[in-house]
């Protein structure tokens, strides 16, 4: 999705008004009301109620101007993150990741990297899993965060612990006063959200296949682009989505969560290149190390190791 479109449309629901958000872009109103159809063509919905005065945001326009705020945001962030990489003489650490990490305790384990590396320039860049591999191999990072298995020779893949899956019901659903866990059979004929969209193979096949592997077909009800997304719409009472434990620490007051009857897990994948020995990559691995004994979880065996 064109980030001009996404600007463009924040400003209008700012302003309240297409002529003022055009005065505020220093654009012609014409140009910038094609703008805003061309965005509400590619969501496939409206986004403005243009018969309010002021201007009023639908419901599929207040879910998507939350995400756009973030996503310009995290945009300007990594903007000023590069420009500051740039200007600095101080050795780069760059970590790629998914967004359903960060739920994963992977806040606490930068934070105690930084503790630990005062003199290294930390870099955050959010990278599907698929992204990642390519973004190692060009040198554009340095250790990867994500949830999908894969096979390349010149990378190695650590997983550091199997995370469990749960289920996000609206709080009117008909499961969500069920005390105990819910099986998938339970929920074979629930409209399911999956995310992500794109790109593919991702954490959206791993819900698919783990429904099939019980001999059961899912009816897909939307594929959303992120999990922010696709919980929001659970919220809505567009269908349920099955998500990782550790997001329902995240977001409660309109969302409840079930366990799963069955056994059924996501693994938290560290990946890096194959030959990497350098001392930011061990620090991190040491950092997982420590703090997962900390936390009770089983300490992963084929996290790189100080040598000599």
């Amino acid at each position: 999705m064109d980030l001009r479109l996404l600007r463009y449309f924040v400003a209008v629901a700012d302003a309240a008004s297409f002529n003022r958000a055009a005065e505020r872009l220093n654009i012609a109103q014409p140009p910038l009301s094609r703008a805003i159809q061309q965005l509400e063509g590619l969501v496939g919905a409206g986004l403005l109620d243009r018969s309010a005065r002021p201007l009023r945001l639908t419901p599929v326009g207040k879910l998507l101007y939350t995400q756009a705020r973030q996503i310009l945001a995290r945009m300007e962030d990594m903007e000023a993150m590069l420009t500051a990489a740039a200007a600095s003489k101080r050795r780069r650490f760059v970590i790629g990741f998914v967004a359903s990490t960060i739920y994963a305790r992977l806040p606490e384990l930068i934070r105690e990297f930084r503790k630990a590396a005062e003199n290294v320039e930390l870099i955050l860049v959010e990278h599907s899993t698929l992204d990642q591999i390519a973004a190692l191999k060009e040198g554009k990072i340095d250790v990867g965060f994500g949830r999908i298995r894969f096979d390349d020779p010149v990378i190695r893949r650590v997983i550091l612990r199997e995370e469990k899956l749960i289920v996000a019901l609206p709080v009117g659903h008909r499961l969500a006063g069920n005390a105990g866990p819910v099986s998938l059979q339970d929920l074979a004929d629930e409209p399911q959200i999956l995310y992500p969209r794109s790109p593919r193979p991702s954490y959206a096949d791993q819900v698919l296949s783990l429904f099939r592997d019980h001999a059961i077909e899912p009816r897909i009800a939307h594929e959303a682009r992120e999990l922010q997304i696709a919980i929001g719409l659970v919220a809505a009472e567009e269908g349920i989505a099955i998500v990782p434990e550790s997001v329902r620490f995240a977001r409660g007051h309109d969302l409840i969560f079930r366990e799963i009857a069955q056994k059924v897990t996501s693994p938290i994948i560290m990946s890096h290149r194959e030959q990497d020995t350098s001392p930011e990559l061990i620090l991190m691995s040491e950092v997982i190390a420590r703090k997962y004994a900390e936390w009770g979880y089983a300490p992963p065996s084929a996290l790189p190791r100080r040598t000599g």
